[in-house]
């Protein structure tokens, strides 16, 4: 399968309630994926966004071929991040956190950050199911540490 047909959708979250299974069915992914694509320049914190979100719904040749495409950027430092992520096991980030990474640097990651609605990956994209048992027990041990 070509990385398109793994990443381009035809359901979009407006016309389901549904998580969707397809990094398109994000508003902010496909925002994100175009701009890789075309090779602008996302940022540092535009690439990490990315990377903790594609890698549940790319192959990992095809995440560092997009990142490779970045200013600055080839095939070894794009692997060097994807392989921190995926060793580091970081959930993909909430909405919140996107804004702060956001303010720190020029490319918009969310291009609607005045829409509380957008740029929530966890309500846009189906994710695989360890990703919210993570989820939980992070929680649980929170409120246990409390």
């Amino acid at each position: 399968m070509s990385q398109s047909q793994h990443t381009r959708g035809t359901m979009t979250p407006a016309a389901s309630a549904e998580p969707g299974e397809n990094l398109r069915d994000s508003p902010m992914m496909a925002h994100l994926l175009d701009a890789l694509e075309a090779g602008t320049d996302v940022g540092h914190y535009g690439r990490l966004t990315f990377a903790m979100i594609a890698r549940h719904f790319m192959d990992e040749d095809s995440l560092v071929d997009l990142l490779a495409k970045q200013p600055d950027q080839d095939a070894d430092k794009a692997r060097a991040m994807v392989l921190q992520v995926q060793g580091k096991d970081y959930n993909p980030p909430k909405r919140d956190r996107i804004l702060e990474w956001q303010a720190q640097q020029d490319f918009a990651i969310c291009p609607t950050p005045d829409d509380p609605a957008s740029c929530n990956v966890y309500r846009e994209l189906r994710f695989p199911q360890g990703i919210y048992d993570n989820i939980g027990e992070f929680w649980e041990e929170q409120a246990a540490a409390e």
